[in-house]
């Protein structure tokens, strides 16, 4: 997976989109919502494809993640894109940020020294330095 031509723009304009939106689950959570279209965006291909519009509450978002033998969801990314130290992640790549739930982790995008996450009222970001995981992204 790639990064297309002009993608920085791409990027831009699906964080645009996204910036007030309201987070729902299976259409804007973190998963399909945020990170799949932002890879879609910077690389064309989109991993979330199989999963969007097929669980629509936390409980179905974790059944699919573990019917696909995933321990958490920084694992399931895993399994799409190299992982790599969160040192490393730029602008683009997918950071994971631990968390209590049974999903194990929140994904987030890589936007420099921080990285943009869901909340309920739209987009926010946390500190790189509290990502456990990221994964690079073409």
């Amino acid at each position: 997976m790639a990064r297309v031509e002009k993608w920085r723009a791409q990027f831009e304009a699906v964080i645009d989109d996204l910036w007030a939106k309201p987070f729902s689950w299976g259409d804007h959570d973190c998963g399909p919502g945020l990170v799949g279209n932002v890879v879609k965006a910077i690389t064309g291909e989109d991993p979330a494809k199989p999963y969007r519009g097929k669980y629509f509450d936390a409980k179905g978002a974790l059944r699919i993640i573990k019917r696909k033998g995933f321990a958490n969801l920084g694992d399931m990314v895993a399994s799409m894109l190299p992982e790599i130290h969160p040192s490393e992640a730029k602008i683009g790549d997918i950071a994971a940020v631990k968390t209590d739930s049974a999903f194990g982790y929140a994904l987030g995008v890589v936007n420099g020294e921080r990285v943009f996450v869901l909340m309920e009222n739209g987009i926010g970001t946390v500190d790189l330095l509290q990502c456990e995981r990221a994964f690079k992204v073409g």
